[in-house]
């Protein structure tokens, strides 16, 4: 994609943005990670999602929480902050479509009993707005969410992998499980489709959180 042009201004605030939130991060992770390993994991996250230009302007927020995310997935594949659920992680090629749908019906179905996440082989610039539609209509929201790239520390970190058409993408780590939906993808679809492949996304959940030994909340 086209990298977003700013004025020198504009890109010294932009990064002056950036450093408040490593600074926080720093705080945040005091103890568990250095300064230096924060600011590393901020200014990658940084370098993946500023190209995105119709995300220009939350790029320090998505930078934040993507971060965090990251950090949160190392600290406990490392065996430095305690894991107390079982973790999911979803990953499709864009992180646009499945497997955003997989993450918010896990989330809403477990009651926040499972710790979910989701990555993208190569992730979109925004969410499929006819998925955000179709989980709007059963009460979920998405308005937070964007594509994230995949990465090394959470797969690392998941008890579970679950893969929807990215191929040989994602990392192999031993003593994990891993698995492939076949589930078409949603994008260029009408929304009748859209709604048939979340209602076959969520039986595919239900019968995952069973395993897991969650009961799923009606």
């Amino acid at each position: 994609m086209a990298a977003v042009q700013l004025t020198p201004a504009e890109e010294g605030e932009l990064r002056a943005r950036v450093r408040r939130e490593a600074e926080s991060l720093a705080r945040e992770f005091a103890g568990i990670f250095s300064p230096e390993t924060v600011e590393r994991y901020v200014t990658e996250s940084f370098d993946a999602i500023r190209g995105r230009a119709r995300l220009l302007d939350f790029v320090p927020v998505f930078v934040h929480r993507y971060s965090r995310e990251r950090l949160r997935a190392l600290a406990q594949a490392e065996g430095l902050i305690a894991r107390d659920r079982p973790e999911v992680l979803y990953v499709c090629v864009h992180n646009a479509g499945r497997s955003q749908i997989a993450a918010a019906l896990t989330a809403r179905l477990s009651g926040g009993a499972v710790a979910v996440r989701s990555a993208g082989s190569d992730p979109a610039d925004e969410i499929n707005p006819a998925v955000v539609e179709v989980l709007a209509g059963r009460g979920i929201d998405l308005s937070e969410e964007f594509p994230k790239p995949l990465s090394d520390e959470v797969v690392r970190a998941a008890d579970v992998v679950i893969t929807m058409g990215c191929g040989d993408a994602c990392p192999i780590y031993p003593g994990k499980r891993y698995m492939d939906w076949d589930v078409p993808d949603p994008a260029g679809q009408p929304r009748e489709v859209v709604e048939a492949i979340v209602a076959d996304i969520e039986q595919r959940v239900r019968k995952l959180l069973a395993e897991l030994g969650v009961a799923a909340v009606q």
